[in-house]
């Protein structure tokens, strides 16, 4: 009997896949992320970021025992990549907050908001919410080199960006 292999579909203009909503889901959708984007031939580190915090944000806030999250990632033109996650806590939404003196977590959405150039929330169906993210693709993305300072700073408990 042959056994067949599918070779992704790295051509397509549409990723998405849903996993659990465990930190072990989280990683692994940051990793599948940076590879479609990369298949894309598209520039990865502000998209790897966002998916990184918007996942591990869906596996510890939007966790609902039993359910998954989804990640979507959406090539909506030769110039934005669309990132989504989904997941199943419409009443907790997300909001940045100042980050909380030397603490170890509370940062994420401040990168996604330094990282991404629009970022926002779609509630629904019911019980589920999105939060969305839009990176322009410019030449290589000029505002990451720039942007990964300021969000090493802030995601190191102590420093100025952590205070």
């Amino acid at each position: 009997m042959a056994h067949e292999t599918a070779e992704p579909l790295v051509s397509a203009p549409e990723f998405t896949i849903r996993l659990s909503a465990t930190r072990r889901g989280a990683r692994l959708a940051r990793l599948l992320a940076t590879e479609q984007v990369r298949a894309w031939g598209l520039p990865t580190d502000a998209a790897a970021h966002v998916v990184a915090e918007l996942a591990t944000n869906a596996a510890t806030h939007g966790r609902v025992p039993g359910r998954d999250f989804s990640l979507s990632l959406t090539r909506t033109d030769h110039r934005t990549l669309l990132i989504e996650v989904t997941d199943s806590r419409g009443e907790r939404l997300p909001t940045p907050q100042p980050p909380p003196g030397d603490g170890e977590s509370g940062r994420g959405l401040l990168m996604v908001e330094a990282l991404a150039d629009r970022w926002g929330v779609s509630l629904g169906p019911v019980p589920r919410k999105t939060v969305w993210a839009e990176i322009d693709l410019l030449e290589e993305n000029a505002a990451v080199p720039f942007l990964r300072e300021a969000v090493e700073d802030l995601a190191q408990p102590g420093t100025a960006g952590g205070r």
